[in-house]
């Protein structure tokens, strides 16, 4: 039997191994917890970065609330076209700060229609964001329909005036009040009410609640909604912007007057006081015609921009169109407004059917049909535009029982779209202001 004795030398270089293994996971586990502790310090610092930033952003999105409700405050837009800083420098907010430019157009000075840049810098640490929203004063143009009231005021009370089953609506509506539904009438956009219910005939048993679908015998189809108890809008008592303009660089006359328009951009007057019968002349280099202490009798075809307004009432007398249709041609720039500080009336002696391409505004009282209630029944008003009045007048009657038209117009109102961003010339502006765009510098 053989014995074997392994060497002290063998016997070191197994520990050595071992040491030098132990050294080699001992690195590794270093190495790890190193890039572990690196990679955590790596996401809080992104995580930190990433909490600024979205601080930051709404800083700036407050510099742009802050911004428009300074723009709101003014009595008039602001003038020049210089940058500015509306607050003074930079505000503090929370664990970070913001500042405020607002940049007017360059063009502001040969518009009616002025427009802002208002530019807002949010920081947070070493985060900044950067937000940009262009805007513009707001005309009430904008709107298909409008009322400050859904009420008309005859002899011995206010009327409720209501959206029957023929009805339609295209475009922006909004008013101060509530809407009185009768049928199933049809809003195609965006419809407020700053009254939070709406008055259903429901066969005569009405009911007042803030379900749109609740009464089970009408049923208005709100495509867009409704927007009950917004906010309201307060509506000016004279037009005097397009007053001020007609008397600088457009045409300002006195009495009763009459305005038949000619497709070829001319237009015919007629006015005692001037003198003038079917006095043919260019429309106003401004757009700006107003008679003060009178009537303002309108028809014909419009072929230009022309904004129409009396101290007293604007009669339409018959059809009243564009020479060049926006319904056929939407890059037409024909655009009419019809401003009564009164009221805005179709005379009896209207056509069957009738068009009526403007924006139509009636500061004091109503847009309605002359003698409304004594018929006959006629056919179907076409209003291509706009109608905003203080209080919501008639155009027809309806039987109650029966909900057959007993006296003058079914309603087609189609909204031009067009009135956005090119109103008639000086039509009277809201004080607010809308959003042209919106964007991350």
């Amino acid at each position: 039997m053989s014995l074997i004795i392994r060497s002290g030398r063998d016997s070191g270089n197994e520990k050595g191994i071992i040491l030098i293994t132990s050294y080699l996971v001992i690195a590794v586990l270093l190495t790890f917890s190193l890039i572990f502790v690196n990679r955590s310090i790596n996401e809080k610092n992104i995580a930190s970065r990433q909490k600024n930033s979205a601080a930051a952003f709404y800083l700036a999105e407050a510099g742009l609330d802050q911004g428009l409700v300074w723009l709101r405050a003014q009595g008039a837009p602001p003038a020049g076209t210089s940058a500015f800083d509306p607050l003074g420098g930079r505000q503090s907010l929370g664990e970070g700060s913001y500042s405020i430019s607002i940049d007017p157009d360059d063009g502001n000075p040969g518009v009616f229609l002025k427009r802002y840049k208002i530019i807002t810098r949010g920081t947070v640490g070493d985060a900044t964001r950067e937000l940009i929203n262009e805007v513009r004063l707001d005309s009430y143009a904008r709107y298909a329909y409008f009322t400050d009231t859904e009420h008309f005021q005859i002899g011995w009370g206010n009327v409720a005036v209501w959206f029957v089953g023929n009805d339609i609506l295209q475009g922006p509506t909004h008013t101060n009040s509530h809407f009185h539904i009768k049928g199933d009438p049809v809003f195609t956009d965006v419809v407020g009410s700053s009254d939070n219910f709406i008055t259903f005939y429901n066969d005569g048993n009405y009911i007042y609640t803030s379900n749109p679908s609740n009464p089970p015998y009408d049923e208005p189809d709100f495509q867009q909604g409704i927007d009950l108890g917004a906010e309201p809008v307060n509506m000016p008592s004279q037009a005097l912007d397009l007053r001020a303009a007609a008397n600088s660089g457009g045409i300002y006359l006195a009495g009763d007057t009459t305005v038949v328009l000619n497709p070829d951009g001319t237009m015919n007057i007629t006015n005692p006081n001037q003198g003038w019968i079917d006095q043919n002349m260019a429309l106003p280099a401004n757009g700006a015609f107003f008679v003060n202490e009178g009537n303002v009798y309108v028809s014909g075809t419009l072929d230009g921009q022309l904004t129409i307004g009396s101290s007293m009432d604007v009669v339409i007398t018959d059809n009243l169109v564009y020479a060049d249709d926006p319904l056929v041609n939407p890059n037409s720039d024909d655009v009419l407004g019809l401003i009564g500080e009164n009221d805005v009336v179709i005379s009896q002696g209207t056509p069957f059917d009738l068009q009526v391409y403007a924006s139509i505004m009636a500061l004091e009282n109503s847009f309605m049909v002359e003698n409304w209630d004594l018929g006959p029944a006629k056919g179907t008003l076409t209003v291509y535009g706009g109608i905003i009045q203080d209080e919501r007048g008639p155009v027809g009657t309806f039987s109650g029982a029966t909900g057959e038209k007993l006296s003058g117009y079914s309603k087609n109102y189609i909204y031009d779209p067009r009135l956005v961003n090119t109103p008639p010339p000086f039509y009277p502006t809201t004080g607010d202001y809308i959003s042209l765009s919106w964007k991350e510098q």
